[in-house]
């Protein structure tokens, strides 16, 4: 798993969407204050402004936008706060949609294959199967047998090939694609085919020696 440093940049990055959506949900409750504000501050312009708009009738000019205790018309104010709530949802909702598929992508499992002595690899990865540690002896002569242990190994008749000397050998391609230089995949192929058939190392050692293959 990744270094949990990357998760916190990743939570830094959406809570800087978030803030930004929100700071400009805000400015637009801003702009409408600041623009009604300005208006009722001219003073000498209202009659010539109102006189200029379209208005149901003039009975009904005092009632059109009835005004808030700061001069703001108190529809704008409702009509600015609807619009910022609904851009904090919106950014709320886009910013977890985003922060699911980010943390996808950081968090995405990466798998280090072993590497050193083909023997050691394979003791290694006993336990990822549930196997004890006394089952490697019997893995150990059922390859030593079928290999020697040589990744390279190709069954000049069969056409067998690699460490569990695979038939086909590109069976092994399930395991990774490096199947024929890796001796790590080949093992871990033939651990898994060794669990599906015969259940242990072991078991497949008895079945090789009672009738020559596994």
């Amino acid at each position: 798993m990744r270094p949990s440093k990357g998760r916190s940049l990743l939570k830094n990055r959406i809570s800087l969407r978030l803030a930004t959506a929100a700071g400009t949900a805000a400015l637009t409750v801003a702009s409408a204050a600041f623009g009604f504000s300005a208006f009722a501050d001219t003073g000498a312009q209202t009659d010539q402004t109102a006189s200029a708009a379209i208005l149901p009738n003039e009975a009904d000019t005092d009632s059109f936008f009835p005004e808030t205790e700061e001069g703001i018309p108190a529809g704008q104010l409702e009509q600015a706060g609807s619009q910022r709530d609904q851009a904090v949802n919106q950014a709320v909702a886009t910013a977890d949609g985003t922060l699911e598929e980010e943390k996808e992508e950081e968090e995405e499992p990466q798998q280090s294959i072993p590497s050193g002595d083909p023997r050691g690899i394979a003791q290694a990865m006993l336990a990822d199967y549930g196997w004890s540690s006394d089952q490697f002896g019997c893995l150990d002569s059922l390859w030593e047998k079928e290999s020697n242990w040589n990744h390279l190994a190709q069954n000049p008749s069969s056409g067998a090939y690699g460490i569990p000397q695979a038939l086909p050998g590109s069976k092994m391609a399930s395991a990774g694609d490096d199947w024929q230089t890796n001796p790590a995949t080949q093992i871990k192929w033939g651990l898994g085919y060794i669990q599906g058939r015969y259940g242990s190392p072991c078991a497949a050692w008895e079945h090789s020696q009672s009738v020559g293959w596994y």
